[in-house]
């Protein structure tokens, strides 16, 4: 028996990283999953690679059509949700004087606005009982050099979540945020190249880490699978740190 055998996940931003991590994670714990990703190539790979119970839908998470057709899939596929998992998101490196309009539009765009139209045009889909998590970072909570609109997006997904879980009360569908440190992900390879490339951010954020190390995308997984699943089902309005102790000490 799978934590999630019979339930119905949708997870965003599935094409690589922590949202590929998860997907694989909750279908190999039963459930049929949903994945969206922007680019259709990486998107099919993605969802070969998980294999068994995935459907891969292709859109944007800042474009509320494409979250529509997404929907849509969903409610005629299957009728409901279980699991929402609002995973999708990025960021640029931009020093104070440097931050552009087009950057800035976008990482709010895809980690905020993004968010906030996946959780509400997921919500009629959503049953007693359902799980939405929602991809913060210790970002949201640590100030960041160079990186500072990205980490302001994260405050806000945190904030939302404590607002959303008293605007869910009664409903019996929980809101909690997920919250890594630093992860072996292709975001993070982009961040690091934009950063000077080499091993120098590692090496940074690796001394940060009082577990001495970049964590696995399947060790981010499995505290989705926490999140998602019945294990947590007391669980609202929270954040779980998966961050090798970087922003606890």
């Amino acid at each position: 028996m799978g934590r999630l055998d019979g339930k119905i996940a949708v997870v965003t931003g599935a094409n690589s990283g922590i949202g590929l991590a998860a997907a694989k994670r909750f279908v190999a714990e039963g459930a049929h999953v949903y994945i969206t990703g922007r680019r259709q190539a990486e998107l099919e790979k993605a969802a070969a690679e998980i294999g068994g119970a995935v459907t891969p839908v292709q859109g944007d998470v800042s474009r509320l059509a494409d979250l529509d057709r997404l929907f849509e899939t969903v409610r005629t596929g299957h009728g409901h949700i279980d699991v929402l998992f609002a995973n999708a998101g990025g960021g640029q490196v931009e020093p104070l004087g440097q931050i552009t309009e087009g950057s800035f539009d976008l990482t709010f765009g895809t980690n905020v606005k993004g968010v906030v139209f996946t959780v509400q045009k997921a919500l009629p889909l959503m049953r007693s009982g359902g799980s939405i998590i929602l991809t913060g970072s210790t970002t949201g909570v640590m100030g960041t050099p160079a990186f500072s609109i990205y980490s302001a997006t994260k405050a806000a997904v945190r904030n939302l979540a404590r607002s959303w879980a008293l605007d869910l009360k009664g409903t019996g569908i929980r809101v909690n945020v997920l919250s890594p440190g630093a992860t072996a992900t292709p975001g993070l390879d982009g961040v690091a190249q934009a950063a000077g490339g080499g091993t120098m951010l590692y090496d940074a954020l690796i001394a940060q880490t009082p577990a001495g190390r970049i964590a696995d995308p399947a060790e981010i997984a499995a505290v989705a699978l926490f999140l998602a699943s019945a294990d947590s089902a007391v669980m609202t309005g929270s954040e779980i740190f998966a961050d090798g102790g970087m922003a606890q000490v």
